[in-house]
């Protein structure tokens, strides 16, 4: 008997506050998850609203804009751990990823066991804004080249995903460096698929399913689209500074940004422009608050507004 189809809708809901990105969880079988519910084709008359829904029932929250992230649809993704509850083991769940950027973060109502998470928890050697970056270093590596032995594949493909032997870290390779960990072995999903409960080394936050895998897809497209499109204004109050607009930056990409270059950039890019307010800080020079040039943006693409890193 062939196995049934059913077809999963997850979230990616960002957010940004206290210096970090962050992402906007619910509970699983006492794991972290991602807003996830099925697609009901009787019930939902659309993904669109079946994904509202589920994560309207699940955190309270209510979306607006979203964007089709990925399909995930490889074979055991969901095992061992059933991705929905109920739904039987021969199941193949297709899931769709969207992802939503949240302007200002709202606190979480009460009763709804739902919260916001950095996602450097989950992904620890993304943050490259303190270098070198003690984990890789330390931890990661080693543990990356002891599972490579005297394999040259494996070990160019570590050199390349961690930006090793005088290769450049890129940013927008956070998914490939997680599989990369999946497959040496580092993170518990990997042992959890796998049925493996001995002693082991894992790095980063597990989440439920293959929902860090999503995550770590949301990472990467947003990291990819700030160098193209103004993604970093859908993060941010209406009124900003520009040292806050580069924290902004420097946290979603995980590096430290060169100011007067980024801000040069800026200027090339006349998507912003002063209000004339300034916000006065204790111990420090007032700063001039600034606003989003939307009519700009649109009439100017690619806009991305990254700058290169120190």
């Amino acid at each position: 008997m062939n196995p049934s189809l059913l077809i999963g809708l997850s979230a990616v809901i960002v957010a940004f506050d206290g210096g970090e990105p962050q992402v906007l969880c619910t509970k699983r079988d006492n794991l972290t998850a991602l807003p996830f519910g099925a697609f009901d084709p009787k019930a939902h008359r659309t993904f669109d609203l079946a994904l509202r829904g589920w994560v309207r029932e699940q955190t309270g929250f209510d979306l607006g804009y979203v964007e089709q992230l990925y399909t995930f649809g490889d074979r055991n993704r969901e095992t061992p751990d059933a991705t929905i509850p109920g739904v039987a083991e021969d199941t193949r769940v297709i899931s769709v990823g969207y992802l939503a950027l949240v302007q200002n973060k709202i606190e979480v109502e009460a009763g709804f066991d739902a919260k916001w998470l950095p996602w450097y928890k989950f992904f620890p050697w993304e943050d490259q804004r303190t270098r070198p970056s003690k984990i890789v270093k330390d931890k990661i590596v080693p543990s990356l080249l002891g599972w490579a032995g005297s394999s040259k594949q494996r070990i160019h493909r570590i050199n390349l995903a961690f930006g090793l032997n005088r290769l450049a870290w890129i940013e927008e390779r956070a998914l490939e460096r997680y599989e990369l960990l999946y497959e040496a072995g580092l993170v518990e999903e990997r042992h959890r698929d796998s049925r493996v409960s001995a002693a082991r080394i894992a790095f980063g936050n597990a989440m439920v399913s293959d929902h860090r895998r999503i995550l770590a897809t949301a990472v990467s497209r947003l990291r990819g689209k700030v160098k193209y499109r103004p993604v970093l204004f859908d993060l941010i109050p209406e009124k900003f500074t520009l040292s806050y607009l580069q924290s902004v930056a420097e946290g979603l990409l995980g590096q430290r940004l060169h100011k007067q270059n980024f801000r040069r950039g800026l200027e090339r890019t006349q998507l912003v422009k002063g209000t004339g307010e300034m916000r006065v800080q204790t111990g420090g020079r007032p700063a001039e608050y600034h606003c989003f040039e939307r009519v700009q943006a649109s009439q100017n693409a690619p806009c991305g507004i990254v700058m290169p890193v120190l």
